[in-house]
């Protein structure tokens, strides 16, 4: 297992961290399989979404406000409820297909970290599985 270490700056915020895969994935010995990623936090989550335009991520962090708010009616008392259920909005984990060396993604897609809790320093785990793995479960 590899990790990718997020620092994060806001409370609430969405980052990309698309390079920092492949670079994994790059230096890996596996060539064609797949990418598991999973978060092991429960005020953060992780996406696939687009990358070229900013303000998609500003889109999906306000609605996510809107729709869970900060000083909702919430009985845990750390006062980040609402992180709470956006990360499990947004999910924990994701499935890649790699190929080539190259994690597969769509002309606009990127791979984002989302931060419901922040500032705070993340973790992102990365296992992988090669076809011949896979063929044999």
């Amino acid at each position: 297992m590899k990790k990718i270490i997020v620092r994060t700056t806001k409370r609430k915020e969405m980052v990309d961290i698309t390079d920092d895969v492949q670079q994994i994935i790059s230096n890996l010995s596996i060539k064609n399989g797949i990418c598991v990623l999973f978060i092991p936090h429960t005020t953060c989550g992780i996406t696939i979404n687009e990358n070229a335009d900013i303000s998609v991520r500003r889109d999906i962090l306000s609605h996510f406000s809107r729709m869970v708010p900060e000083d909702g009616l919430y009985q845990h008392l750390e006062g980040n409820s609402d992180a709470h259920i956006q990360s499990t909005m947004s999910g924990h984990s994701l499935i890649l297909i790699v190929e080539n060396q190259r994690i597969q993604l769509g002309t606009w897609q990127g791979i984002f970290l989302c931060e419901f809790d922040g500032p705070r320093t993340r973790e992102v785990w990365i296992s992988t599985l090669s076809n011949s793995e896979v063929n044999n479960l």
